[in-house]
């Protein structure tokens, strides 16, 4: 036995070294002796060095004391913002050349894989919360061109809470646990986030997507993801285009609902980052369309809104998305620490061919992240972190400084020097180097913002016009619940304003949730942070009139519903179940690249009718409703009977039909169905009008296979959740 154990140790050794000469940063213990960080070898890792075997440690252990330093330093400072996230390793691979549009080299050859890191992540959370909170979710994108690192650094939502980067810190300190008594953790319902919010009528837009659905996503490979500023594509002619960026998931755009997601909050907190792992370790490696929005510079004014305000967004109608290429994500990181906590982004990090606007927001990005990355990682050095180095090799004058990684060789460290030659030598930006687009600029230095940026509800009548009906209601739930965690009454009464001009229905069904009216006279929903001399009527938001009533796009009902790869279905079987009938379902939704988990009473194995076992994934104690896409009831009267009386089989049926998920059943298990509150009970619920279209009961397999995998693409069954159907 210890023979074998050797060997496939030295065989796990010899792979080891392969893969460490793909990745030369890297590095695995597997079938290596033990050493100090200075390559000493190690005798003795389990007792320090004492004055005899009861004696005091002595201060010469010098393995003791790297042993312990090391650990004591093993915590960097979280990210204040961003600070919970998951990462992974992919490609990204154009469609076309774009020479007509910009000359960054990597949107010009199709021939290429640019490697890419990306980092998803929640905003106001510390590293230790929940993955499903109600919050923005950090899209980060780390592009590993032959020209240098392009980051780009955006969320799963297009606009912002903010005009300006002054506000940034008001902001996170407002939705951050409030600071007398460091409560609550990750979540905006309570009383400084909502206070700020109500004085910050340009906040209006991005709360509507905030109280929607697309702040509880189902997964991180099913949201989308956008630059959310206006960037440029400069050409080879110097030529500049006004461009927005839009990530579109393969999978379509999908949430969970709200009690679900605080259900999932306390069976498994890291759900997304597990399931993004799970997904690319078994092969379904997520996949997202890189597309722009072009404007062209003669048309900047074009518009009812202004383009460098990121509270704004180009609805697709005017502006169509033109797709550029796949991201797809392949491989998760060797290391989270090393990696997914030490990978730096910057929104300055761009390379020739895409360059800044003016967008106030961005402008202040540009100065934070750099200073944020000191001192997170310990100094300037930083950008020598493997996850954080260029592909390509970089030479300068820097040198020096905490964690310096290379060691630099030559006499010169500046220029222009003559005796090292003038290297490293500048590039001219025929070469390839960089050249920043020549704007013209000719403006007084002043404290103010542009009247265009004055129309504050268009886009957020907008965005609310556009929804679903259900997605209507969730957002008018979502406000109630959080307005209803707000003590301050005041702070309540002043959002029903704001809500009022956005919609009155909205506003009047989220007052009656407060117990509060719709005032007819509404207080100036304006900024009380004004400068000193300022004149209140030249910061009042304007009205502006739009011809643009709804946009498809801003809704989740119109996304990608026709697969169902990588969506996680839960089977109830208990021993009898029926073994035909569960192998025709379950070898049809995995033939659709859909994952079956055998639930049961018990873990190990259940006994099919055909006496052959069956491997059990979960129990009902291990496993829960919320974490699952679909349930499957298979036959067998022996299963039946076992299931239809247990309370958490029964359970896991209640709470999916509750969560509006596709159900399907053999008609022999119709028993079990019985058992649950939604089938065949309390008047309206005769069997006719029950079955909705979510809910498939056949006695042919191959039919209920068929139906059943139509329903789960569909992804939920929202019209359950009107009155009667679905319980409080």
């Amino acid at each position: 036995m210890k023979k074998k154990e050797s060997k496939t140790a030295k065989v796990e050794a010899v792979e080891n070294k392969k893969v460490s000469a793909l990745r030369p940063h890297t590095a695995d213990a597997t079938g290596q002796e033990m050493t100090t960080d200075q390559g000493v070898k190690i005798n003795d890792d389990q007792n320090s060095l004492r004055a005899g075997d009861r004696g005091a440690t002595l201060l010469e252990d010098f393995i003791l004391r790297e042993k312990i330093t090391h650990f004591d330093h093993e915590r960097i400072p979280e990210r204040v913002v961003h600070a919970r996230g998951s990462g992974a390793h992919g490609v990204f691979k154009l469609y076309k050349p774009l020479s007509e549009l910009t000359k960054a080299g990597f949107l010009n050859n199709t021939e290429i894989e640019t490697p890419v890191f990306v980092r998803f992540s929640t905003v106001a959370g510390s590293r230790g919360s929940t993955d499903l909170a109600r919050d923005v979710r950090g899209f980060a994108v780390k592009f590993y061109t032959e020209d240098g690192n392009f980051d780009l650094v955006g969320n799963n939502m297009p606009v912002f809470f903010i005009q300006d980067a002054m506000k940034f810190p008001d902001l996170v300190h407002a939705v951050k646990p409030e600071p007398d008594n460091e409560i609550p953790q990750a979540a905006s319902a309570h009383d400084t986030f909502w206070d700020f919010i109500s004085l910050m009528p340009e906040s209006a837009h991005m709360i509507m997507w905030l109280m929607s659905d697309r702040a509880i996503p189902r997964s991180y490979r099913m949201m989308e993801g956008f630059g959310v500023h206006t960037f440029r594509f400069i050409n080879a002619r110097g030529e500049s285009n006004f461009i927005k960026f839009h990530w579109k998931p393969m999978l379509g755009v999908h949430s969970v609902a709200w009690d679900e997601a605080q259900n999932i909050s306390g069976k498994d907190p890291d759900f997304h980052r597990r399931d993004l792992w799970e997904a690319i370790e078994s092969g379904a490696f997520p996949e997202w369309e890189l597309g722009v929005q072009v404007i062209p510079e003669a048309d900047e004014f074009k518009y009812e809104f202004d383009l460098l305000d990121s509270t704004k967004i180009v609805p697709e109608e005017l502006v169509p998305v033109l797709p550029i290429g796949k991201m797809t994500l392949n491989r998760n990181p060797d290391n989270f620490f090393a990696e997914t906590e030490q990978v730096a982004f910057h929104i300055g990090n761009i390379v020739p061919g895409i360059d800044f606007t003016n967008d106030p927001l961005l402008q202040g990005r540009l100065f934070s992240y750099t200073d944020t990355q000191l001192i997170r990682l310990g100094g300037p050095n930083f950008h020598e972190i493997p996850i954080n180095r260029p592909i390509n090799p970089s030479h300068n004058n820097q040198r020096d400084g905490f964690m310096r990684q290379r060691i630099d060789r030559g006499k010169t460290s500046y220029g222009p020097n003559s005796l090292g030659d003038n290297y490293p030598l500048q590039v001219s930006e025929e070469a390839g180097g960089f050249k920043s687009y020549q704007e013209r600029i000719d403006a007084r230095k002043v404290r103010a913002r542009s009247d265009s940026f004055r129309d504050h509800f268009s886009q957020a009548q907008l965005f609310y016009n556009s929804q679903s009906e259900p997605e209507r209601n969730h957002i008018i739930d979502a406000f109630s619940f959080e307005l209803g965690k707000v003590k301050a009454v005041a702070v309540r009464q002043r959002m029903i304003g704001i809500l009022s001009l956005v919609d009155k229905s909205l506003a009047g069904q989220v007052a009656i949730a407060l117990g509060l009216q719709v005032q007819e006279k509404l207080e100036k929903p304006i900024n009380k942070s004004l400068p000193a001399d300022a004149n209140p009527s030249d910061y009042e938001p304007i009205e502006v009139k739009v011809k643009l009533k709804r946009s498809a796009a801003l809704s989740m009902e119109d996304t990608v519903k026709s697969t169902i790869i990588s969506r996680k279905i839960a089977v109830l079987a208990a021993d009898g179940v029926d073994a035909s009938s569960l192998k025709v379902v379950t070898d049809a939704i995995r033939s659709e690249e859909g994952i079956i988990h055998i639930i049961s009473p018990k873990l190990g194995q259940i006994m099919g009718s055909d006496n052959k076992p069956i491997q059990v994934e979960e129990s009902f104690l291990t496993a829960a409703s919320v974490l699952y896409d679909a349930i499957y009831l298979p036959g067998g009267k022996d299963s039946v009977n076992k299931l239809q009386s247990n309370a958490d089989a029964v359970h896991f049926l209640n709470e999916a039909f509750k969560h509006c998920k596709a159900i399907a059943a053999d008609t022999e298990a119709r028993l079990v169905l019985d058992a649950t509150y939604f089938f065949n009970k309390g008047p309206g619920f005769d069997v006719g009008s029950t079955l909705d279209e979510g809910i498939i009961i056949e006695s042919d397999s191959k039919s209920l296979a068929d139906k059943f995998i139509k329903a789960i693409a569909k992804h939920r069954f929202w019209e359950r959740e009107k009155k009667g159907k679905v319980p409080a």
